[in-house]
């Protein structure tokens, strides 16, 4: 890892030594022929690092030698780093040369003595670096260029699926059939029956273990979501799979050996299956050459049957392009390696070796993690970007769409797994198998650790520049000065909190580029934070009692990620904030305490996060107007604006804002405190239409709703609170809404402007992607529609009888929540299967759902399947008319249900007989129904023969 380490921090060093700014610096200092003399050498030495790494496979002088040449490029990393972080403060004053250089002179710190220290670092390291290249001499290195990794690097990779899916696991189908007969047909005496599955790392226990978990039979027969402290009180039945790579472990757990499950190899024809479809799906081989497809079957043969082994195997030789390439890989690489247990590691490091150098760079930094983590892509991405691991090489690019890109090449190379999500801009996640972090670990040598005792911290040498630390307290043990990262994974570090720790950082670890402290309990942050120059991220999330930072934070000027998420005590941000030049993210989350946001926000042109911007209620801080976010254009993900009610010339500053502009925001949330007149309308607020989620909470003014929803053609969810709106837009104007929310709006009269078309009226499907629809204490609401409409038959005494052909209904929903919304007439909803939650509601709807005829052609279905017979959860309180009787006609097709909640029927005389219809029920909570109760007095009571099958998890109150 040294050599890739080196090679890089080489190339950087030779663009900072050519830049004009370093230039500039030169002449101020009278530096100019030391930092050209440095360039030299470095030039020099970095073309004889490919020819070294080489050959320091076999030579631990030579490996001794990378490990000082690291060092020493480091430290004059570090020291450029430090020059263009003065060069930046000096050009930031402002004024004209002679103002500046007289301000500096007189300012706190002396710039004569700084150049003289300056002077005597850059002299020491080029004299360790002249050393260093007299030592090559004697090994004879033979300069090279990169020129194969530069076309890697290039190469135009052809568009496939980003990541692999569990279903389409290869070569486990008599794996899984056997877990699934233990997990669903074995009969155990013990309530929670434990099933160990045993095999070497890399086998795919894990990955069987998901494939089972979500096949449909298992999802219908368990509730698989359960860590084992809490299923060791589950009912009978129930099951807990365990992976481990220990025979013995295997044993402890179970003691039936014929219910362990002994994972192998795949055989060879599952192997080569693998094998082909991963190494030909780039196509840049071709599948029907005899001579590929004959050294891939060799090469698949040798690879164990083992899946890990084989895919990131597959992978890297997708990349070569020509039949000598996979001959060499298989004769000259492979052949060193045989393909035992413990031997998995260094098959895996083949692949490893052939990534290219910055690849190399961001894999190693992962051994950060702890083993098991649940990791952060963006978070990450954002760590590599802070470290100098990412450059950007195409200006439409930004340094996280490069990112991105380096994180999907190692993630179709085996090296991440278990990927969730699809978007960088987004939630995303993923973990590393538990081989790979040992990959990692190894090849990252004394580079990096994981401090985790008193212990660890010993054996960490001076020259470590990452650590990672789940106690704090250990922090000062670590006595090394050349830290570039620190990081804290744990949620326990207030009761392990010493004072004055964040201080020892300071004084102690000055190269620090990423310093993540969140959750860590202190309540103010030390005036000197400012002399961590290097510093790019700097997370301090989770302080509640953080009020203040002190303005000495804006002089960090490199800083890149400032994280304040969930500080609610947090009052204000600094003044002068507009100096952080290179801030990109201000994260800010859940900062409910602040009051304001600092005069001169906008002019953060480089900000693509700012999670919230605070409108000051009175103006007596001199805060930053709404006309501020006109200039920040590049703005991503999320954000809030709150106190939209406090705003003067309204009309003006919601224009000046330019909301319409910012195409990449994903969610707006508008926030109403203050006052509502005609100054103030949404109508000024209008978005962007690439926006994906819209949020408004609290809005008084007028009942319209504003014309420009129907330009937002993406939106995929809308979220209500307390608003004053009466109706909101028609379902037409809404076709990929997915989730949609309306809370506390207790003018709204009805939902959509249009009333449903008779049944010979064609008509698209109702709100056709809505999956999760949420109605809460909206009082007025008695229809869906502005005017109504006879829906099919309601010449019956109970108005319930409807036929499919001539009902609106929602075709995709699978959650629907109605709470104190007097509803008598709206979309049905047959296709439902997660939870119908009804309270305080009219019964009609859910009757009218019941009676739909599904084996009609109807805009929710194309199946015979029978209303809601999918449904999961069914919680019903207080509903007008809903009585035994009519209770039995809805349970009876409820045939997957597994949760049931009957509140507040005082007048249910008992429990229907269709209850032992329900055979999945799992629990069965009853409550204020009093007369229920003693029927359901186990064993003795008229209905306890009803819920005798329900396992365990009923309750009366």
């Amino acid at each position: 890892m040294a050599e890739a380490i080196a090679f890089n921090i080489a190339a950087e060093l030779i663009i900072k030594l050519s830049s004009p700014a370093l230039s500039q610096v030169g002449l101020w200092w009278n530096l100019k022929h030391d930092l050209d003399d440095l360039k030299s050498i470095v030039s020099t030495i970095k073309a004889v690092l490919l020819d070294a790494e080489e050959k320091s496979v076999t030579d631990n002088l030579i490996k001794v030698w990378l490990e000082e040449l690291k060092d020493v490029l480091y430290d004059a990393d570090d020291l450029l780093d430090d020059f263009s972080a003065e060069a930046l403060r000096k050009d930031l004053l402002g004024g004209n040369k002679l103002t500046k250089e007289v301000r500096l002179f007189f300012s706190s710190s002396n710039q004569f003595a700084y150049g003289l220290k300056m002077a005597r670092k850059i002299k020491a390291i080029k004299a360790r670096l002249a050393s260093i290249e007299r030592e090559a001499n004697t090994f004879c290195f033979i300069p090279r260029d990169r020129s194969a990794e530069t076309s890697f690097m290039t190469k135009k990779r052809q568009e496939t699926h980003s990541f692999e899916r569990e279903d389409e696991i290869i070569g486990r189908d008599d794996d899984k059939a056997a877990l699934l007969k233990l997990v669903l047909e074995f009969q155990s005496e013990e309530n929670v029956y434990i099933i160990p599955i045993v095999g070497f790392g890399g086998l795919g226990k894990t990955a069987l273990v998901l494939l089972v978990y979500n096949d449909e039979m298992a999802k219908s027969h368990f509730e698989l979501t359960m860590l084992k402290k809490l299923l060791m009180g589950g009912a009978k039945g129930s099951r807990i799979i365990v992976t481990t790579r220990s025979l013995k472990v295997a044993k402890i757990t179970n003691k039936c050996q014929s219910h362990v499950l002994k994972l192998k190899g795949l055989s060879d024809d599952d192997a080569w299956s693998l094998f082909k479809k991963i190494a030909f799906e780039q196509r840049y081989v071709d599948s029907t050459n005899s001579t590929f497809v004959e050294e891939g079957k060799q090469i698949s043969k040798r690879c164990g049957g083992v899946p890990l082994v084989i895919k990131t195997i597959a992978s890297t030789l997708s990349l070569k392009e020509t039949e000598n390439e996979w001959h060499s890989f298989k004769e000259y690489e492979l052949a060193k390696i045989s393909q035992i247990e413990g031997d998995i590691l260094h098959t895996l490091k083949l692949s490893y070796d052939h990534l290219p150098s910055h690849l190399k760079q961001c894999f190693t930094y992962c051994r950060l993690y702890p083993k098991d983590y649940e990791i952060n892509v963006q978070m990450l991405i954002q760590f590599w970007i802070a470290q100098g691991f990412v450059k950007q090489s195409n200006p439409k690019q930004s340094l996280e769409e490069v990112g991105f890109g380096f994180f999907k090449e190692l993630a179709e190379k085996c090296f991440f797994q278990e990927v969730k999500g699809r978007n960088f801009l987004q939630e995303m996640t993923c973990k590393m198998h538990d081989l790979m972090h040992d990959l990692a670990e190894s090849v990252g040598g004394t580079e990096s650790s994981i401090v985790d005792s008193n212990l660890s911290v010993g054996e960490i040498g001076e020259k470590c520049r990452h650590i990672s630390i789940n106690d704090v307290s250990l922090i000062p043990l670590f006595k090394g000065k050349k830290l570039r990262t620190l990081l804290q994974f744990s949620n326990k570090s207030r009761q392990n909190k010493r004072d004055g720790i964040l201080d020892f950082i300071i004084s102690n670890y000055r190269c620090l580029r990423v310093l993540k402290l969140d959750d860590f309990g202190f309540s103010t942050i030390p005036l000197s934070i400012h002399k961590l120059k290097h510093l790019r991220y700097l997370d301090l999330s989770d302080n509640e009692d953080l009020k203040i930072l002190p303005k000495s934070i804006c002089k960090i000027q490199n800083l890149q990620v400032l994280k304040l998420d969930w500080c609610d005590g947090l009052e204000k941000l600094p003044n002068k904030i507009e100096k952080l030049v290179n801030l990109t993210h201000l994260a800010c989350r859940g900062c409910n305490g602040l009051t304001h946001m600092p005069r001169g926000i906008g002019k953060l042109s480089s900000l693509k996060t700012l999670s919230m911007f605070v409108v000051d209620e009175n103006g007596s801080h001199g805060s930053a107007d709404l006309s501020e976010l006109s200039g920040l254009k590049n703005l991503s993900g999320e954000l809030t604006i709150r106190n939209l009610g406090f705003v003067q010339n309204a009309k003006e500053k919601f224009k000046a804002a330019n909301l319409k502009e910012k195409q990449h925001l994903r969610l707006l949330v508008l926030v109403w405190n203050g006052d509502y007149d005609d100054d103030k309308s949404l109508e000024d607020l209008q978005p962007h239409p690439n926006l994906k989620e819209l949020r408004i909470v609290g809005w008084g003014g007028d009942a319209k709703f504003p014309s420009w929803l129907s330009l937002l053609t993406n939106l995929v969810a809308i979220r209500i609170w307390w608003g004053n709106f009466k109706h909101l837009p028609s379902a037409a104007q809404l076709p990929c809404l997915k989730h949609l929310c309306i809370y506390g709006c207790t003018e709204l009269e009805y939902m959509d402007d249009n009333s449903p078309k008779g049944s010979q009226g064609n008509r698209e499907p109702f709100f056709p992607s809505l999956k999760v629809l949420f109605l809460l204490h909206c009082p007025n609401m008695k229809s869906w529609w502005r005017t109504i409409e006879a829906i099919g038959d309601d010449s019956n005494e109970d108005g319930t009888t409807v036929t499919g052909t001539s009902t609106m209904a929602f075709p995709c929903l699978s959650y629907l929540e109605i709470e104190n919304c007097p509803l008598t007439s709206m979309p049905l909803y047959p296709s439902l299967d997660l939870k119908l939650k009804l309270v305080n509601t009219s019964s009609r709807p859910l009757k009218q759902t019941m009676k739909m005829n599904m084996n009609a052609k109807t805009p929710s279905s194309s199946t015979s399947s029978l209303p809601l017979s999918k449904l999961k959860s069914f919680h019903v309180e207080k509903i007008e008319g809903l009585d035994t009787h009519t209770l039995d006609g809805c349970l009876q097709h409820l045939i997957n249900l597994q949760d049931l909640s009957l509140i507040n029927f005082p007048n249910l005389t008992s429990l229907p007989d269709e209850m032992r219809c329900l055979t999945n029920l799992q629990r069965l909570n009853i409550y204020r129904v009093p007369q229920v109760e003693e029927r359901c007095e186990k064993d003795i009571g008229a209905d306890w023969y009803k819920i005798a099958h329900i396992p365990s998890g009923w309750s009366f109150h």
